[in-house]
């Protein structure tokens, strides 16, 4: 079942060096003010990747279950479905600036991550807090800062190309806040989007995230803890990690999921939740987190959903905010298994096929 629970409630741009002096150029010359905006165009398909996405790092990420290669596999299968005919057809963000992300961040915290200790911890890699920083900032920070930007940039075209719709082949951070990192997510993104969509000037006012990734988000939920503007209707195997039990606080709709549940229960208890969310915050926004670590097998969500049931899960989620003409940007967060990107490519075609990513033939 679900339930309502009611809330109670300085840097310098070395943090984000690579540690080549080429490298240092281009990070100065990135880090002292914000990034241009990239134009927003309806003739362009609104998914967003980049190649520099992939996460490298002399082999230690095969250490973690994550799939590093993730977004770039996806991207893959979805030019040979189609879907994209040219890399100019979509989105390629610029890696998102020191200024930008201390619009969320601490300094403290950005300060951190210039030891590979704390980012060996956040990236859950013990062996890398033996590498030099330079190459951590290289090899690991700058691609899920290059993710981030692209989480920002989604949640652009999908208020202002008109389409309603974006998705970004990567992101979905929901473990780390403004002072604290986890769970291999090293940034903020989804609070920084609630952030720059609330200051965009556009009217939105009521923001819906709906996290479907096994694990409770709780870095976000601690950052909008006090916010009333967010709504967040997160739906979780609670037997496992975080369990922040402050975080929950910040949660308006919870769905405790316990271990192994499967298509038929998921899918129920996610159609009458999101009906009911949708239907008493009445959003003119929607983050989706979908994280496909739901998936039967996936080492660290300990649930049993099929393939299908998630292609069904992401075809209810968009058909809501379709029918409500209520702009949607996903992000795909968590997933475990090597097969994950295929059962993203396959869901995302699928979206594709029953018309519900406007002006994709």
């Amino acid at each position: 079942m679900c339930f309502r629970l009611n809330s109670t409630a300085s840097t310098d741009q070395s943090s984000m060096s690579s540690g080549t002096d080429e490298d240092d150029k281009e990070d100065e010359a990135a880090g002292g003010k914000l990034t241009a905006e990239l134009p927003i165009s309806r003739d362009r398909i609104p998914i967003v990747y980049r190649p520099e996405y992939g996460v490298r790092f002399l082999g230690l990420q095969k250490l973690h279950p994550f799939d590093a290669a993730k977004g770039g596999n996806i991207y893959r299968l979805l030019k040979t479905n189609g879907l994209i005919q040219t890399d100019g057809d979509v989105y390629a963000p610029n890696e998102i600036t020191l200024e930008e992300l201390l619009a969320v961040h601490t300094p403290r915290y950005i300060d951190s991550l210039k030891w590979s200790l704390n980012v060996a911890k956040i990236a859950e890699i013990p062996p890398l807090l033996f590498v030099p920083n330079c190459f951590v900032q290289r090899s690991y920070l700058r691609p899920m800062r290059y993710q981030t930007g692209g989480s920002l940039l989604a949640a652009r075209a999908a208020l202002e190309s008109g389409l309603g719709w974006a998705i970004n082949l990567g992101g979905g951070f929901h473990h780390c806040s403004a002072d604290r990192g986890g769970g291999f997510c090293p940034y903020a993104d989804i609070t920084l989007a609630v952030k720059m969509l609330q200051s965009s000037g556009r009217g939105i006012e009521r923001i819906l995230i709906v996290d479907l990734d096994a694990h409770q988000g709780n870095g976000y939920e601690r950052d909008l803890m006090e916010d009333r503007r967010v709504f967040i209707l997160d739906m979780y195997n609670y037997r496992i990690y975080p369990r922040d039990q402050h975080a929950k606080l910040a949660i308006r709709r919870a769905v405790e999921l316990k271990p192994h549940t499967d298509d038929e229960e998921y899918l129920r208890k996610l159609k009458h939740c999101l009906s009911q969310s949708i239907a008493e915050f009445e959003p003119n926004f929607i983050i989706y987190n979908a994280g496909t670590d739901i998936l039967k097998g996936d080492p660290l969500g300990l649930l049993d959903i099929t393939p299908e049931g998630v292609v069904e899960r992401d075809e209810f989620v968009f058909r809501s905010a379709l029918e409500r003409s209520i702009p949607l940007v996903m992000l795909l967060s968590g997933g475990y298994l090597r097969s994950s990107a295929r059962v993203i490519a396959n869901s995302i075609v699928n979206l594709r096929d029953k018309a519900l990513l406007p002006t994709v033939q």
